[in-house]
C-alpha cells in the first residue's frame, strides 16, 4: 500500500499542522475547511489566521469546503472534534473508497455512549482500515517543521507501515504501535489530567503537587486502558507518558490554561466564551468518568474534574476531598 493523496478533515490548528507534515512528507494534501472565507485564505494567502496565527502555510496546501473531494485520498486523517467524529464520518461514508484508511486524530471519548473513536468508526464506517495518531504535540510547533515523535497505531502492520511512510519526515517521525486502544485511551484521560494539574498551578500549590497529579494521572490512564483491552508498555510511550506530561506542563495546552484559569477562580462560561478552540478535556471528563465507573476502575482525579466541570462542586472543597483519601500501597 503506498499513500501518496492524503485528505484532512478540520482546519484548525491540528488539522492545519498535520496538512504542514504530510505536504513536508511530498504527499499531495486536500485540506477540508467547512468555512469558505478561511478555505480562499488560506489558498490565497497560505495562511490560517483563526487557528494558526503568524504560521506561514506551504502552498501546496490545498484548501476545500467540498468534503468529496478531501475523501478521494488513500488515507483520511480524521481531524474534527471527539463529539462530532461521528456525524463527520457518516457524512463521509457514500465519499470514501473501501481501500481509503481513515485516520483517527482526535482524543476523546464519546459523551453519550463512553465509545472511544475507533468504536464509532466501528459503527459509522464498518468497512473502512482505520488507524490511530496520538501522541505529544502542540500544533503550532508541528506547523513550523519543529522536531516532533507521535504514535501511528493500526491493529493492521501494512497498513501501520505505509501510513508512517506516508506522514514521515526528518521533523515528524511516527514510531510504529499495534495497539490503537491504548493510544485512544492514553489521549483522551491525559486531557482531564491534564485540567487537574491546571487547577493546581492555578492556585499555585506547586510542582509537588503537579508531580503528584501526573504520576497518579498516568495510573489512572493505565487502569482505564487495561480495563479496554490496551496494553501496559504502550502508556510509558509517546501517547501515554509523553503526551501527559507535555499537556500538564504547558500553557500552550488548551486543557491546562483552563485549569489554571479555573484555579484562577474565573467561571467555566466565561473561559470557553472567549475561546474558539476546543479544550477536549471538557467534553472527556464526564465520558471517562463514567466509563469507569461502568468498567469499576477506580480514577478519583477524573472524577474530582468532572465534579468541578459538570456537577457544581467547589476546587478548594475538591482538592480537600482528594488529600482526605486513605493512604494506600502504590
Amino acid at each position: 500500500m503506498i499513500i501518496q493523496k492524503i485528505g484532512i478533515i478540520g482546519a484548525g490548528a491540528w488539522g492545519t499542522a498535520l496538512g504542514q507534515a504530510a505536504v513536508r512528507a511530498g504527499r499531495e494534501v486536500v485540506l477540508c475547511a467547512r468555512d469558505p472565507v478561511l478555505v480562499k485564505t488560506i489558498n490565497a494567502q497560505h495562511e490560517n489566521p483563526l487557528y494558526l496565527t503568524g504560521v506561514k502555510l506551504d502552498p501546496a496546501l490545498h484548501a476545500t469546503n467540498d468534503l468529496a473531494e478531501a475523501a478521494a485520498a488513500d488515507a483520511v486523517l480524521l481531524v474534527t472534534p471527539a463529539q462530532h467524529v461521528r456525524t463527520t464520518a457518516k457524512a463521509l461514508a457514500p465519499r470514501l473508497s473501501p481501500e481509503t484508511c481513515v485516520v483517527v486524530c482526535a482524543k476523546g471519548i464519546e459523551q453519550k455512549s463512553g465509545a472511544l473513536m475507533t468504536e464509532v468508526l466501528a459503527e459509522a464506517l464498518p468497512d473502512q482500515p482505520i488507524a490511530v495518531l496520538s501522541g505529544p504535540t502542540f500544533a503550532v510547533e508541528v506547523a513550523r517543521g519543529q522536531p516532533t515523535a507521535v504514535t501511528l497505531a493500526a491493529s493492521d502492520a501494512k497498513l501501520g507501515a505505509a501510513l508512517v511512510v506516508g506522514l514521515g519526515s526528518r521533523g515528524f517521525r511516527p514510531y510504529l504501535s499495534n495497539d490503537p486502544i491504548g493510544a485512544e485511551v492514553g489521549g483522551a484521560v491525559k486531557n482531564v489530567i491534564a485540567i487537574a494539574c491546571g487547577i493546581v498551578a492555578g492556585r499555585k500549590m506547586g510542582d509537588n503537587t503537579r508531580a503528584a497529579l501526573i504520576t497518579r494521572g498516568l495510573a489512572e490512564v493505565v487502569r482505564l486502558g487495561l480495563a479496554k483491552g490496551g496494553r501496559a508498555e504502550t502508556f510509558l510511550g509517546l501517547s501515554g507518558l509523553g503526551d501527559l506530561t507535555l499537556t500538564c506542563s504547558a500553557m500552550q495546552s488548551r486543557n491546562f490554561s483552563l485549569g489554571v484559569l479555573l484555579g484562577e477562580g474565573q467561571q467555566l462560561k466565561e473561559i470557553l466564551a472567549g475561546r474558539r478552540s476546543v479544550a477536549e478535556g471538557v467534553f472527556s471528563a464526564a465520558a471517562v468518568t463514567a466509563l469507569a465507573e461502568r468498567l469499576e476502575v477506580e480514577m478519583p482525579i477524573a472524577a474530582a474534574v468532572d465534579a468541578v466541570l459538570n456537577h457544581g462542586a467547589g476546587i478548594v472543597e475538591t482538592i480537600e476531598g482528594l488529600l482526605a483519601r486513605p493512604f494506600k500501597a502504590e
